[in-house]
């Protein structure tokens, strides 16, 4: 048969058949992986740096000290949550270990791993079904894992030729009754010449038997450990390249993504937003970095963004909106794609209010139509260049976005939360209830059977009724985190009502859950518990704002910001920088409401990092006084506690402050 959209051949034979006929099966692998290797490579290669995977050591102890800590996202057949877990309890030394773990990790034999792993460290003596299969089974501590063990194991015991070995093989993995009863005999006839009586003989054909059924070719497995090695090297060794390079043959697969995002900021590795100016369509390396790519935003696509790229490289980089609009193509650019770059902060650097970009899609493209039409009629500027006299991109300043609607607007252009999840707009909360992510609940160990509770936080997506097997109704609920998505089941009634409402309201909330795990399970399943809406409990915490600021001159602009958030019982302190030297210490109020919106809104005025919220916990034993615990000017510089928050009496007494004489509050 010949495939009308290909030049290639086809059979109609099944695998099964196509040997019958006289043919030979060949199995060729396209993996991407290979691709992301040469990427690497080529990344590295900018930087004057070059690499032949050919010629590395295979002993490097950095790679196995990652493996044994599971640090595998990205590391070809190592990187699900279940592989991360078994590389930390085997903690494998040795390539040959590498090459095990790979044929074992699969439903049937993944039940050895925990034998393997203690075998292997010591926690659990080395037994073999029989003496002579000592030097056949001594690399996987005396366990069937390879399809050539079982044939050295029949070569061995009872006498096979290589060919006889491979057709016992065949037959055990085929299960046809007629051909096992014959390889029965053989094997039991061959294995009385090595004085290994029927009875040992009928178990050790079972034992074989049984380990066949799912026996791995460990020639292939030793070609995936190679590659898996490879990838873990280019990890350790350069892991914004591998990053990079992972991310950029994942454009379209928002969910790895955003995994990826998540190892670079546990591996310390900054993640630059996508920006006009510096991205490519791809993924790239800048200064220790990894560089968004355009391309992997949402509905932009990779060409309209080659040409964008093309066009800086050639005419420098783009100095404004009007000089972005006057020398792109408006055929390779339409109002999704510009709302799509301006929503992901792309713009930023020309124009930083990513809401008025938004909403002036149409005009950019306008403009770009007109300057493209003057290029192309031949009007263009007297002293050259297009659009001389075109007039300046007006934008709608109606409204600036809120925090939350700039996270919305992030997860459209993205697929998912890039710069910060709607979560982390109550850190200062979740830190006193010790929360702790999905990605770190995975991280727990849970015996079969066994419970454990733990805090969470969420933010809830959807939630879908089921009914049980025992007919009892009960919640799924749709969650997600700064480090991914996942689901709970809720059988309470406060927690699926207090669930049911935040799904209606796209809500954050505390969540008490309960963590247990079955057989088969990667993955802990969490059962909620409780669940309190994170806005309702930052009104009932109390809450500390400290401002940076190192102008002077911004303290109207932010006390101005500050009037609209009175009413509340949060107290906000101003560290201001004196231009005659020192700093003033000046306690706004304690009467505020303070939240996430409030905090962004002032560090747009006062720089970024310049604004510090936190919770205090009442606790027994602790009173809420509204005296200064320390005199004017003092404590709060040296990291003492402010006033207004809670303090055992009587009050210690402080040395005076060290340093610059200070305003008092």
């Amino acid at each position: 048969y010949r495939d009308p959209r290909s030049d290639m051949p086809v059979t109609q034979f099944d695998m099964k058949y196509v040997e019958a006929a006289g043919l030979v099966k060949f199995d060729f692998l396209g993996l991407k992986t290979l691709s992301v290797l040469k990427e690497g490579q080529r990344l590295l290669a900018e930087q004057g740096i070059a690499i032949d995977f050919e010629t590395l050591a295979w002993d490097d102890q950095a790679v196995f000290d990652l493996l044994q800590r599971g640090d595998t996202v990205g590391v070809f057949q190592l990187e699900s949550e279940g592989m991360r877990r078994t590389l930390a309890g085997v903690k494998p030394t040795g390539f040959e270990d590498i090459i095990a773990l790979v044929s074992l990790y699969r439903p049937g034999p993944m039940d050895n791993i925990p034998l393997f792993g203690n075998r292997k460290n010591g926690r659990a003596p080395i037994a073999y079904p029989h003496p002579l299969l000592e030097g056949v089974l001594g690399e996987t501590y005396g366990i069937f894992v390879y399809q050539e063990q079982v044939m050295e194991a029949a070569r061995v015991l009872a006498g096979y030729s290589l060919g006889e070995a491979d057709l016992l093989r065949r037959a055990m993995g085929k299960k046809i009754q007629s051909e096992m009863t014959a390889q029965r005999s053989r094997f039991i006839d061959g294995a009385s010449a090595q004085d290994i009586a029927s009875s040992k003989a009928n178990e050790l054909f079972d034992l074989i038997d049984k380990f066949a059924g799912y026996g791995f070719n460990k020639s292939h497995a030793a070609g995936y450990a190679l590659i898996a090695y490879h990838t873990a090297w280019l990890k350790v060794h350069h892991r914004p390249e591998f990053t990079a390079a992972s991310m950029s043959f994942d454009l379209a697969q928002t969910d790895k993504l955003a995994l990826f995002v998540e190892d670079m900021r546990r591996g310390g590795i900054d993640c630059l937003g996508p920006d006009i100016n510096h991205s490519h369509a791809r993924f790239t390396v800048e200064d220790g970095a990894v560089r968004y790519a355009l391309g992997a935003l949402k509905g932009v696509g990779d060409k309209a963004m080659e040409s964008v790229v093309s066009e800086r490289e050639r005419g420098g980089e783009f100095s404004s909106l009007e000089d972005f609009a006057s020398r792109i193509d408006p055929r390779c650019l339409n109002r999704r794609q510009v709302e799509s770059l301006a929503e992901a902060g792309a713009f930023d650097a020309l124009d930083p209010d990513r809401a008025a970009v938004f909403a002036g899609a149409e005009l950019i493209l306008a403009h770009a139509t007109s300057a493209h039409d003057q290029k192309t009629t031949g009007q263009e500027a007297l002293f050259g260049g297009a659009g001389g006299d075109m007039a300046p991109i007006r934008l709608p300043r109606d409204a600036q976005w809120t925090l939350a609607q700039r996270m919305a607007a992030e997860r459209d252009a993205f697929g998912y939360y890039f710069s910060t999840h709607p979560v982390e707009a109550h850190r200062h909360l979740l830190a006193a209830h010790k929360v702790r992510t999905y990605a770190e609940i995975g991280a727990i160990r849970v015996g079969e059977g066994e419970r454990v509770g733990a805090n969470m936080a969420a933010l809830v997506e959807g939630v879908n009724w089921r009914t049980s097997a025992r007919g009892r109704r009960y919640m799924m609920a749709n969650l997600s985190d700064s480090s991914g998505q996942f689901v709970a089941t809720a059988f309470e009634d406060d927690a699926t009502a207090a669930l049911e409402a935040a799904a209606r309201d796209g809500g954050c909330g505390l969540l008490t859950v309960e963590l247990d795990r079955r057989a088969g399970d990667e993955l802990p399943r969490v059962s909620v518990k409780r669940f309190q809406p994170l806005a309702g409990l930052a009104k009932r915490s109390r809450l500390q704002m400290v401002i940076q600021i190192v102008d002077e001159t911004l303290v109207a602009r932010i006390a101005a910001e500050l009037a609209g958030a009175k009413g509340g019982n949060g107290l906000v302190r101003l560290v201001v920088r004196i231009t005659t030297g020192g700093e003033a210490s000046l306690v706004a109020g304690r009467d505020f409401t303070l939240d996430a919106e409030l905090a962004a809104r002032i560090e747009r005025i006062a720089g970024e990092g310049s604004v510090d919220l936190t919770a205090r916990r009442n606790r027994r034993g602790w009173r809420w006084s509204a005296k200064p615990r320390f005199a004017a000017g003092e404590g709060e510089a040296s990291g003492a506690a402010p006033q207004g928050v809670p303090q055992r009496c009587p009050p210690p007494v402080r040395p005076p402050p060290v340093g610059p004489p200070r305003h008092r509050d």
